[in-house]
Order: structure tokens, then C-alpha cells, then sequence
């Protein structure tokens, strides 16, 4: 069944978590007939550092302390403050999903930063992106494991009416591709980090693919409006790919790889921009239906499978407000709808 779901961001400052999270719940609840819901943990970003999706990544990693310097989040020697806030950030979004989905019983996603873009976003202790340091990167990527295992059983000890394989685990990974061509940049910025192979790739994106399993949930690895890095997730295990394909559009190389990854099971989680607005017509959502139909067909993948896709908005480059979320909701349900009708026809 065609389902909608998101990333996590929503607007918002203290004491909004719970408003947040009623919302998401409520407004996906009213999805039209045939098209799944697959409710989200928010996260309430305007609260400050810790509460966006890398300050929280960080903050659930086994033994690996971080806090904030000059350049963003870094390992540090001890835990200390900006960790402790990050810690209470996602006990009150915990707790706030606890009041909001009570009795409730379904799927529920929950978004993390992958392995490979913490490690090119966070910085080491006394030098450059973890990424640079092969033996840093083990162990940041064996923390995430264990962090994203705990993360899993917390949230269902707040909903217990959600079985393990309704948790959905979504890493974010728009690095991934810039990691594999070699062109981050150092902390001096005159010289780029060395270019990681795919093999590599994949070795480290299976500790925390396989965690997330260990845990009964699946995994989803988001690659943003990239798609080099489409085989090492499916290589890693991955349940499915997501992919902004509104950024992608038509590029036949892509939605090759898409398909060969569709044949193997993996499935796809399409991001979308929001709609354009007519003043005749409203929301132009014909458009967002081509997006993902056209070049599902044109790589010659049968229309019935558009029934198992998810939608979701892409992220924006600022935060929208909540009646925009809860817009984009709607017309992603509206376009889901369509989308199910195409796949049944």
C-alpha cells in the first residue's frame, strides 16, 4: 500500500513538543482510503543545538562523548553540558510521543544521521572530520550501532502498542555520495578528504543496518538528491532507499539503479518538494505524481509496484512553518492516493 511519512524537523520551541507530535499523529490518521500512515518522532529544531537531528545522533552514542566547538559537533574528552541538553531534548520528545500515541498501534519512523555523514559532520576531538581517521570511524560507527539498539527500545517502551516491525529506521546519509567522490574538504579547507571506496561503504553502513534488524525494525537509508552512493546501500542490507526525486528528475542512470534495487526488494522512500500552488487550480499535484510514475515506468518496473512506495516532503533549505507541514501532508496523501489508483489500474 502506497504510505506517507517524513523526516522528523517540525517547527516549534519549548513546551510544543506535544502539540507537535498530535499533529503528525492526527493529520496522517486522516490520509485518504489506500494510503498507509507511517507516523514520525518530530523534532522540534528551533529549540537550539541538540535538538535537531545530528545534535541528537550524536548525543545517543555508546561511550563516544560530544559537544560543541567552533566548527559544530565533536568528540570530546568527557560528557558535559551541550550533551546533557541534547539528552533532555529527546527524553521530552519521548515522552511527548508517549502522551500523543497512546493506544496507538501501527508503524512509526524514526530518523537518525547515517554512519558516514556523522562521520564527515562530526569533528574529532583535536583535529579533523572523523572521517579522515579510519580507526575513529570504527569506533563511531559501533557506537551508532549500539546508540540506534537503545534508541529502538526506548521508543517502544513509550508505545507499547508498536511491535518491532513497525519501527522504521531512517538513516540519513546526504553525504554519502560527496564521500565516495572525495571532495569534503579538510578543517584547513586547502586539500579534500581521500575518496572512500564503495566496498568500504558498504562495511560501514552494515554495523547500524544490522543493529537496526537486530532490533526488528527496518531500515531506511536516505541519500537526498543523490544517488551514487544506491548499491552500497542495497549491497549494506538496507530495506529501502530514499531518494528527493524531485532534485533527481529524469536521469536514466539513476532510476536504473532504483530498479535494480526494486527487483532485489529493496523498496523506495521518494521525496518531494512541495507543490506548486495555481490560483485557479490549487496545489498542482499532477506534477508530483509524474515525478515518481513517469520514471517508474520509463525503466520498465510494473505499475503495480507503485503500491509499495512511500512519500515523503524533501527536506527545505529553511524550516517551513506548521501549517505548510501540515499542507505538504495533505497533498502527499492526495498524491498517494493517485499513485495507488495508477498501481490498481
Amino acid at each position: 500500500m502506497t504510505a506517507v511519512s517524513g523526516h522528523g524537523p517540525w517547527p516549534g520551541r519549548e513546551r510544543d513538543e506535544l502539540e507537535a507530535q498530535q499533529t503528525v499523529l492526527g493529520d496522517l490518521a486522516g490520509l485518504p482510503t489506500g494510503v498507509a500512515a507511517v507516523p514520525f518522532l518530530t523534532q522540534l529544531t528551533g529549540r537550539g543545538p541538540g535538538a535537531d537531528a545530528l545534535g541528537r545522533t550524536a548525543a545517543l552514542l555508546e561511550e563516544l562523548p560530544v559537544e560543541l566547538g567552533p566548527h559544530g559537533w565533536k568528540l570530546a574528552d568527557h560528557p558535559g553540558l551541550d550533551e546533557r541538553r541534547a539528552e533532555v531534548f529527546l527524553r521530552e520528545d519521548l515522552g511527548a510521543l508517549a502522551l500523543a500515541a497512546h493506544g496507538y498501534a501501527g508503524p512509526l519512523a524514526l530518523e537518525v544521521v547515517g554512519p558516514w555523514t556523522l562521520a564527515a559532520t562530526l569533528w574529532s576531538a583535536r583535529g579533523d572530520r572523523v572521517l579522515g581517521d579510519a580507526g575513529a570511524r570504527r569506533d563511531l560507527t559501533l557506537a551508532l550501532a549500539e546508540g540506534v539498539r537503545a534508541h529502538v527500545a526506548a521508543v517502544r517502551e513509550q508505545v507499547p502498542g508498536v511491535q518491532p516491525s513497525d519501527v522504521v529506521v531512517q538513516l540519513a546519509e546526504p553525504q554519502l555520495g560527496a564521500i565516495h567522490a572525495g571532495v569534503l574538504p579538510t578543517f584547513s579547507g586547502y586539500s579534500r578528504l581521500r575518496s572512500v571506496p564503495g566496498p568500504d561503504l558498504v562495511e560501514g553502513l552494515r554495523p547500524v543496518i544490522d543493529a537496526v534488524h537486530d532490533a526488528g525494525a527496518r531500515a531506511v537509508v536516505h541519500l537526498g538528491g543523490t544517488w551514487a552512493g544506491l548499491p552500497p546501500v542495497v549491497l549494506a542490507g538496507a530495506d529501502a532507499v530514499g531518494l528527493d526525486v524531485g532534485a533527481i528528475g529524469w536521469q536514466e542512470s539513476a532510476w536504473e539503479l532504483v530498479a535494480r534495487a526494486a527487483e532485489k526488494g529493496v523498496g523506495l522512500w521518494a521525496g518531494l518538494p512541495p507543490a506548486q500552488v495555481s490560483q485557479c487550480a490549487g496545489p498542482m499535484l499532477g506534477e508530483l505524481v509524474r515525478l515518481v510514475a513517469e520514471p517508474w515506468r520509463r525503466v520498465g518496473l510494473a505499475a503495480s509496484g507503485l503500491d509499495g512506495v512511500t512519500l515523503l516532503a524533501a527536506p527545505r533549505m529553511r524550516l517551513a512553518s506548521s501549517d505548510e507541514h501540515r499542507a505538504e501532508l495533505a497533498n502527499l496523501g492526495r498524491v498517494g492516493e493517485a499513485l495507488a489508483e495508477r498501481a490498481a489500474a
